[in-house]
């Protein structure tokens, strides 16, 4: 997929931003799709597949953060969640229902284009590193072309677009202590704000995880005034 072709649902109540959004990002090249609502979200759904969704936080109906936890146990589409509050606490809850990212209203045309264009390279990454990409730690097997995380069963763990990249990140810089600023310029790039602190967050979402599958591992420890180390011996596998 090629971010130019790309296809992105924008679902917003309010019809100005939804066509001003929409907008912007077609005359980028993206082909849109629009929704005011959960209902219109499904019929658009039920017939095309997006390779983004900008969905808003406060709709009629059900909500942006009921339609993300929705979406999550179905999909691993990327989500960028729009936002009229400024609060951290509306922001960590949009991320831990699952979304990838974050924008609050108002926001400049530039940084909307930027957080899609970031989102879409994230979502079709192909983390250069090491000769074998599949990488096996504890009992699990992470294939990086494939985006995927199974255990040594062969049972899948769901993973969002944000919680994988955080987890290629780590298996990639094994037994090595990452900062919060590190692990932001490795998974956001140019998008990462210097202030952001929910990877703290993403970093408890993806240790509950590996944690349910794996109890008692202990894969991600926090180091004070550090960041995080990623314990597990990782191996290459063919």
């Amino acid at each position: 997929m090629e971010t130019n072709i790309a296809t992105i649902l924008i679902v917003e109540d309010d019809p100005d931003i939804r066509r001003l959004v929409g907008a912007l990002l077609g005359a980028e090249g993206f082909n849109i799709e629009e929704a005011e609502n959960a209902v219109a979200m499904d019929e658009v759904l039920s017939r095309t597949r997006p390779d983004l969704i900008v969905l808003d936080l406060m709709l009629p109906g059900e909500d942006g953060l009921s339609i993300c936890r929705r979406l999550r146990t179905a999909d691993i589409l990327p989500i960028l969640m729009l936002t009229a509050k400024g609060d951290e606490i509306d922001r960590v809850v949009g991320l831990e229902m699952g979304a990838d990212d974050y924008l609050v209203k108002p926001f400049g045309p530039r940084e909307l284009l930027a957080r899609v264009r970031a989102l879409l390279r994230r979502a079709n990454a192909k983390a250069p590193a090491l000769p074998s990409r599949r990488l096996a730690f504890d009992r699990f097997i992470v294939d990086l072309d494939a985006r995927q995380l199974t255990d040594t069963t062969g049972v899948g763990l769901t993973l969002t677009s944000a919680e994988f990249d955080l987890l290629a990140c780590f298996v990639q810089r094994p037994r090595r202590v990452l900062t919060r600023d590190q692990i932001l310029d490795w998974t956001r790039g140019r998008a990462a704000d210097p202030f952001d602190r929910t990877i703290d967050m993403l970093v408890s979402r993806v240790r509950k995880k590996l944690d349910a599958a794996s109890p008692d591992s202990k894969l991600i420890s926090t180091v004070r005034n550090g960041g995080y180390l990623f314990t597990a011996v990782v191996k290459t596998v063919s």
